[in-house]
């Protein structure tokens, strides 16, 4: 049998000390509450006019807004793909505002192919990680939610995990998949009473509970070793350098 290994005492020779931080409790408490209603922006991932997607959205943001969120809620008619047009085109500086706005999201999407739609990933791309400064989805809260028009699946909602991950999102557990969705909402868009629509409360009211707790830590949760030794300024200059800004010191 392994005898149990020492405390380890050879170093952490490749560490930078000066970016090293020890994570305690007291770095989570929080000095200044925040006094304005979680804020809540919905993404949706369907153009039809009779958008399953967008009655799902629409009752979400009842129900959010029932639990003391403040909601908005994104039209993406006449937002370009990624990439044909330059980011201060007004659909996608109106998309990136309404993100810096936010505390949390909520994306839904039809499932199409087997996965998310190109709406809603087109709305997902044209957010940066970061803009100078500025995160406009880091330390945020996500719900996924989806709809499909044959049985329950979980393909789509799977992808917008995939992607709120790499969007360094605080993506909630629960989750709302609306199987057969013409069945399940009324000739006005509403959706009609039964354990789906339990379960978009059940999301819903997780994704409050989880925004109150990490609003105002969102900026600490988010920093992070690597990225504070990279805004040393020497650092930045060899940065700069190495794609031909300058040259190193």
């Amino acid at each position: 049998m392994d005898k149990p290994l020492p405390p380890f005492a050879d170093g952490l020779p490749n560490l930078s000390e000066g970016h090293f931080e020890v994570p305690g409790a007291a770095d989570l408490q929080v000095q200044a509450p925040f006094t304005h209603a979680p804020r809540f922006l919905i993404l949706y991932g369907s153009l039809r006019e009779r958008s399953f997607s967008r009655f799902l959205a629409h009752e979400a943001a009842r129900l959010l807004e029932a639990m003391g969120g403040e909601v908005r809620i994104y039209d993406a008619h006449g937002l370009p793909l990624p990439d044909d047009t330059t980011a201060d085109h007004p659909k996608v500086q109106e998309l990136r505002n309404l993100s810096i706005w936010s505390e949390g999201h909520v994306w839904v999407s039809p499932e199409r192919h087997g996965n998310m739609t190109g709406v809603i990933k087109s709305q997902i791309d044209w957010l940066p990680l970061s803009e100078g400064s500025v995160r406009p989805t880091q330390g945020r809260t996500l719900a996924v939610m989806q709809v499909s028009g044959g049985s329950q699946s979980f393909n789509a909602v799977n992808g917008l995990r995939i992607l709120g991950r790499w969007m360094r999102m605080i993506t909630i557990p629960n989750q709302s998949s609306v199987p057969m969705a013409y069945k399940e909402f009324d000739e006005a868009g509403r959706m009609k009473p039964g354990p789906l629509y339990d379960r978009v409360v059940d999301v819903c009211e997780e994704l409050v509970r989880f925004t109150l707790l990490t609003r105002e830590r969102a900026s600490y949760l988010v920093d992070r070793y690597s990225e504070r030794k990279e805004r040393e300024p020497e650092r930045l200059k060899a940065v700069a350098a190495d794609i031909g800004f300058g040259k190193r010191p």
